[in-house]
């Protein structure tokens, strides 16, 4: 009878802890995702100098500074791929995001390091910002519903989305102004 109930008690602690334990994971690496996206031809990388301006409207989108003054990103004519992240609860999320004439064309989580939310990864999520982009008041022009128990998950790579789309935006006109670097 002991016996039992130890293999019980060891079952009930397996139980609770393995989805903590899978929910993080590299699902895919950021190199590979870029390659992909571009069909393994993806051109080399190009630096956003982030304004003072544009810093404080990411502080806007983000809730915190962003902490650099540049951001890397590729780009084929008119469509742009970044990767970033924020941070769920207590760690960060690592996103890769594609945008095609300001709208968002595809955002796939690549590293989650969270113990809860990782459901936000999945598609049934992830479709949602399909085709969103940013309004006049520079939130997107759709409501994103959330996943119950990944509230902070959501709320990040709603975030990220909105950045990504802010950033497109800069980089268009930036590219009028010149002030775009490779590498």
């Amino acid at each position: 009878m002991i016996r039992m109930s130890r293999w019980f008690c060891v079952l009930l602690i397996w139980i609770l802890i393995a989805p903590a334990v899978w929910a993080r994971g590299v699902y895919q690496d950021p190199e590979d995702f870029i390659s992909e996206v571009f069909s393994g031809k993806a051109p080399p990388p190009s630096l956003l100098q982030i304004s003072e301006d544009e810093q404080k409207q990411i502080r806007e989108i983000l809730g915190h500074k962003l902490g650099a003054g540049r951001v890397r990103y590729w780009q084929h004519e008119d469509r742009t791929v970044w990767i970033l992240e924020e941070i769920g609860k207590e760690r960060p999320i690592t996103v890769g995001l594609v945008v095609d004439k300001g709208k968002l064309e595809l955002i796939k989580v690549l590293i989650f390091r969270e113990s809860r939310g990782s459901e936000v990864r999945y598609p049934f999520f992830t479709d949602q910002f399909k085709g969103a982009s940013l309004g006049e008041d520079g939130q997107l022009d759709r409501n994103i519903d959330g996943v119950s128990g990944a509230t902070l998950s959501t709320r990040a790579l709603t975030k990220l989305a909105r950045l990504a789309l802010y950033l497109h935006q800069q980089r268009e006109q930036a590219d009028v102004t010149g002030q775009t670097s490779p590498r």
